[in-house]
């Protein structure tokens, strides 16, 4: 039986469940009230039925989700003490790639095999998934059914299923805001852990200083002196994503932002803003796209004609450009919400007052919403730091320290990317230098996110 098959059944069963205790708890809440003690049920019909539901899902859901991970092992344990599996090699890299051939055949993920051995298993693989997949099935349904008949018995007038199904809904939600923050102190403490690794091998102070960047030449057996100096990578994210793309992005998303709220008209407003919306749905592979193929060369036969020397086809220029153009939604949204949230007592008084329109908008709408104005461009700025597909196909990945906007350059997300692709050793300084880009990276945005709500504490404090 298919995964999603047994879903469906322990489905049936939780409905089957919920409505069967509903209705034994509709009886019993109806003999209470045609009773003496007029009103004696605790909790409503529904709480029972939910109870009950849950008592039959939760328990049967839990040991799949352990039996899925327990499962290949045990079918691998089967298999190997089949006679068949006798003829293995000893070594656990060539017994390995034939027990793997055996199973993806099995599983029906492959059609034949190149090895006589893997053949062999076939049959033994299909027979101990059929077993032990059988079984699973078999003890999750046991289980649905005990738990179910459990919860059933204990529905009474004065059961308190409305505290139970409160407490277990409490402790989901418990669960998935601890989930969050494992899965941060993860994040963190993996790329810790491989920093650490690649700063045993790299002098940091050389990393984050040194201004040449060739991981190859360390790959290639040259010694890692010299080779990770990451501050041209540093210095192409913030050219690109901080720099240029802001240009781009803050006024063209201030003034849009500023245009839908208090100068174009309802029917307008209603076109255009789902329109400029739509910008940040289109794929970043897109944007690169077209990056590459129109911008870019443009932006070269333009410096070629002014005369500007380093032009490249592939540039900084270009893909800040449509970075920026990218990211414009990000801006004018948080901004428009930002603006449209100020208090109308505050425009009608500053109207009132003699000033101007656009003297409001100055004075008073932009100081006002400027917490939802930082938040978005400081959004904007994360999503321009983390980009990788426009400035791969745009800016190149060569990791130049330049100035000029029509050279090709590179950020770190490109070279994390360039770094983890393919085949790689992961205790080569090469593989591990992608894990301490990311922890820049991520020292990087956490510190934007403090200043940020530092600069939306100070003004909301002087606005409210």
């Amino acid at each position: 039986m298919t995964g999603p098959a047994i879903l469906l059944l322990l489905l049936g069963l939780g409905v089957a469940a919920w409505v069967s205790a509903r209705a034994r708890a509709t009886r019993l809440q109806t003999a209470a009230n045609a009773g003496p003690a007029r009103g004696a049920m605790h909790s409503l019909p529904s709480y029972h039925g939910w109870y009950v539901a849950l008592w039959t899902l939760v328990p049967a859901l839990l040991f799949l989700a352990v039996w899925t991970n327990v499962m290949p092992g045990l079918v691998t344990e089967s298999v190997l003490a089949d006679p068949a599996a006798q003829s293995l090699p000893s070594d656990s890299f060539g017994r390995g790639a034939i027990l793997s051939e055996a199973r993806n055949i099995a599983s029906g993920k492959q059609a034949m095999a190149f090895n006589p051995a893997a053949q062999a298993l076939v049959e033994p693989y299909r027979a101990a998934t059929s077993k032990f997949g059988t079984g699973g099935v078999v003890l999750a349904l046991i289980l649905a059914f005990a738990g179910g008949a459990f919860a059933f018995t204990r529905i009474r007038p004065d059961f308190r299923a409305r505290t139970r199904v409160e407490r277990l809904v409490m402790a989901l939600l418990l669960g998935a805001s601890l989930l969050a923050i494992v899965t941060t102190v993860g994040i963190v403490a993996s790329l810790l852990w491989e920093s650490l690794r690649f700063f045993s091998m790299v002098n940091p102070f050389e990393f984050l200083f040194g201004t040449k960047w060739s991981p190859q030449s360390a790959a290639m057996g040259f010694g890692n002196e010299g080779a990770f100096g990451a501050v041209p990578l540093f210095w192409g994210t913030i050219f690109i994503g901080a720099i240029i793309a802001m240009v781009v992005a803050i006024p063209l998303g201030l003034m849009s932002a500023i245009y839908l709220t208090q100068y174009a008209r309802p029917n307008t407003r209603k076109w255009m803003k789902p329109i400029l919306e739509v910008l940040a749905g289109v794929p970043t592979v897109v944007y690169g796209y077209f990056a590459a193929l129109t911008i870019a060369p443009a932006l070269r036969d333009f410096a070629v004609a002014v005369g500007i020397s380093g032009a490249s086809s592939e540039s900084a220029l270009a893909a800040g450009l449509v970075m920026g153009v990218m990211i414009i939604p990000f801006v004018s949204s948080m901004a428009d919400d930002s603006i449209a949230a100020v208090p109308q007592a505050m425009r009608d008084g500053s109207l009132a007052m003699g000033a101007t329109t656009s003297e409001t908008i100055k004075r008073v709408l932009i100081p006002a919403a400027l917490p939802g104005v930082v938040g978005g461009v400081l959004l904007a700025v994360s999503r321009a730091i983390g980009e990788t597909m426009i400035v791969v196909m745009a800016a190149g990945l060569a990791a130049n320290m330049t100035l000029n906007p029509f050279s090709s350059v590179t950020t770190v997300t490109t070279q994390i990317v360039q770094l983890l692709t393919g085949d790689q050793e992961f205790d080569s300084a090469k593989t591990l230098a992608a894990f301490a880009l990311g922890l820049v990276l991520f020292i990087v945005t956490l510190l934007l996110n403090i200043v940020a709500l530092r600069v939306v504490k100070k003004y909301r404090e002087a606005y409210e």
